[in-house]
This record gives structure tokens, C-alpha cells and sequence, in this order.
């Protein structure tokens, strides 16, 4: 569970797929904190991911690919939206990507200002490699 862990709380980008209203698949790179068992994003108000959890909630979350005996993760969940995230989650998220957004040429403030939906992933089902570890406590 410690290795799961550390990837969820040290990698910087996670793979988020949703489900157009056509059915159609759609993965998008994005930035996220893993607080409290939950995954958090922000996005956009008129992202295309947004209409699309609009439509079905259900989702996945893929980790970076690993190198030779690293641990891959992948996640299923269901995704719910909110004004922002909660100030403890803001504030970790502002840690974790200030040298990036720095990077953009913006502040933290600047940045929740223009991705100020919250979207909160509660994990429901996932797989890990080498499978048949129950690293993470879910019942899969």
C-alpha cells in the first residue's frame, strides 16, 4: 500500500478518461492531488471533460507508465464537480504544481481562477502490476 501511496502523492500527472455522450472514450493528462483516498482535479467551467461527467460520471485514472518493477496503478471511480475544491486540497494543490504554474507564467490565484471546477474522483474499483496486490484497501 506504501508504494501506491507514494505514486498517488508524487506523481505529477495522471490520465483521466471519460465518456462522451456518443460513448467515445476521451483521456486527458491533467494535474491532480490525492487527498483522503480521492483524487482532485481542477478544470475549466466549459471543458469538454466536464460535459462529458455531465453525462456519465464513471471514469478511470491511469498513473504515468512505470519503469521495470515500478508499480502501475490504474483507478475506476465516480467523478462529482463542485465550485473549487476544499481549502486543504487548494492549498496542497498549489504546493504540489507552484514551480509549474509558475512555469506558465501564473500565480495559484490566477490559476484557480480560470480552473475553478473541482472535480472529486471517489475511487471504486482498481488494478495494480504485479496484480493481485490489494494496495490501496479497496475491495476490487
Amino acid at each position: 500500500m506504501e508504494d501506491a501511496t507514494a505514486r498517488l502523492a508524487t506523481e505529477e500527472i495522471v490520465w483521466l478518461t471519460t465518456v462522451r455522450t456518443d460513448g467515445q472514450p476521451q483521456t486527458s493528462p491533467v494535474w491532480f492531488v490525492w487527498r483522503h483516498g480521492t483524487a482532485f482535479i481542477v478544470s475549466a467551467p466549459g471543458a469538454g471533460k466536464l460535459a462529458n461527467l455531465g453525462g456519465n460520471p464513471h471514469v478511470s485514472l491511469h498513473l504515468e507508465g512505470a519503469g521495470p518493477g515500478e508499480l502501475v496503478v490504474t483507478l475506476e471511480g465516480v467523478a462529482s464537480t463542485s465550485e473549487g475544491l476544499p481549502d486543504d486540497v487548494a492549498a496542497a494543490y498549489a504546493a504540489k504544481y507552484g514551480a509549474g504554474m509558475a512555469r506558465l507564467g501564473t500565480s495559484a490565484e490566477e490559476y484557480f481562477a480560470s480552473f475553478s471546477t473541482g472535480i472529486r474522483i471517489a475511487p471504486i474499483r482498481w488494478r495494480a502490476f504485479p496484480s493481485g496486490l490489494n494496495l490501496l484497501g479497496l475491495t476490487p
